[in-house]
């Protein structure tokens, strides 16, 4: 009987065995590699900005935008005033942008406003080669354009720069966030580029050629319509770019209350994409042999960090009750996956930790992350009871607080 407890014991902890070690994995594998020369600019790019009741902030992203070092007469800003109350289409305008002006009340939401930008620049004669897409609470590095210029000319037909925090000293929630976010977006990312797959689409900082988005409209309309645009043009054979020396830092929220609003909104459209996704992905990559789309089906299928964090957490707990009440030899097998997912999440973090370049205030602000994590698994179990987000729902920004 004890036998059998502990070997049911390490058939229940595979899953996590799997998910941990391939954090672990790419953990070991997130060397940065070296940035592409970029070429003469040719180029021609719209940055597009989908924007709802963005008035407090937008002047400052079309500032950011405006300021990225590649010829004016190749870029334009784009920002498509998405059902605005306010007057984000106005300052937007004042501060330099081309404005579209969108009034839709059953089509709504980002990747709506995404489709609309994508169709009037495809008919558009400015004909840009790529669109770009930044959020509206964001800033980023000058390089932007010369980075992604330099990987279309090497070919490539979507892109995904390193998407980071503005704000890291708000809160110790926003100092989390930039490590979670170094995990999640670098980590993830440089080790997938150098394993050749997609790195992922992350929302803020794409970049999709006029051609992929010919051959794949964007009809994403989910609350992550990023990632199910990324299982999309994965299916059809293409994959996301990395490129990882150019930024776009987005403001985190502080307080409990928006990040609470914000984190549930992104766990729902995870958890909705798994479950549409996740295991015919999977079944299809095996089908067709694609490492691509192998680790598309991965990257879908792990749970968020808490849950495994928890998850290490509960079979630690179930090894020492079972070495104390049903001792076995057997026992040493579950302790080994349990190990094994330790040492593969520890691996994970630490490299996020490394890639976040928080120094010591990074490791203090992980002493939070117990709690952190404890307020992110109630979210989850919570979140099953409310009703689907709909649309836009607006995250509350730090100035409109103060």
């Amino acid at each position: 009987m004890n036998e059998a407890l502990a070997i049911g014991l390490s058939v229940l902890t595979l899953p996590l065995v799997v998910a941990c070690a391939w954090l672990g994995a790419l953990a070991l594998l997130s060397r940065p590699g070296p940035a592409p020369t970029a070429p003469a600019p040719r180029h021609r790019f719209d940055l597009v900005v989908p924007a709802h009741d963005e008035a407090l902030g937008i002047a400052n992203t079309v500032t950011s935008l405006l300021a990225i070092d590649y010829p004016a007469e190749l870029r334009r800003v784009v920002v498509v005033a998405d059902n605005c109350s306010d007057d984000t289409a106005a300052r937007a305008r004042a501060a330099g942008a081309t404005v579209l002006e969108r009034t839709d009340t059953e089509r709504r939401g980002k990747g709506f406003a995404l489709a609309h930008a994508f169709a009037w620049s495809a008919k558009d004669s400015f004909q840009a080669h790529a669109c770009c897409v930044i959020d509206a609470d964001t800033v980023v590095s000058k390089n932007l354009l010369s980075a992604f210029s330099a990987r279309l000319a090497a070919g490539a037909t979507a892109m995904q720069a390193h998407y980071g925090v503005s704000n890291p000293l708000a809160s110790w929630r926003t100092r989390l966030m930039r490590i979670a976010l170094a995990m999640f977006h670098q980590v993830r990312s440089t080790a997938r580029e150098r394993l050749g797959v997609s790195c992922g689409l992350r929302g803020n900082g794409m970049c999709f050629s006029r051609a992929l988005l010919e051959e794949v409209p964007h009809d994403a309309f989910s609350l992550v319509e990023d990632l199910e645009y990324g299982i999309r043009i994965g299916k059809a054979g293409h994959r996301v770019v990395w490129v990882g020396e150019a930024d776009v830092l987005g403001e985190m929220v502080a307080g409990e209350q928006a990040s609470r609003s914000q984190r549930r909104r992104w766990e729902h459209g995870r958890a909705e994409m798994m479950r549409l996704h996740g295991w015919p992905l999977l079944a299809e990559a095996l089908r067709r042999r694609s490492g691509l789309l192998l680790d598309l089906a991965l990257d879908v299928l792990v749970p968020p960090l808490s849950r495994l964090a928890l998850g290490v957490v509960a079979g630690v707990a179930a090894v020492v009750a079972l070495a104390a009440f049903a001792p076995s030899a057997l026992v040493a097998l579950p302790a080994a996956t349990v190990s094994l997912s330790a040492l593969g999440l520890s691996l994970y973090v630490t490299a996020g930790w490394l890639h976040s370049r928080t120094g010591l205030r990074g490791l203090v602000d992980l002493a939070m992350a117990p709690a952190y994590v404890a307020w992110k698994v109630a979210l989850a179990f919570q979140g099953r009871a409310s009703q689907k987000p709909q649309g836009w729902v607006r995250t509350t920004r730090e100035g409109e607080t103060k």
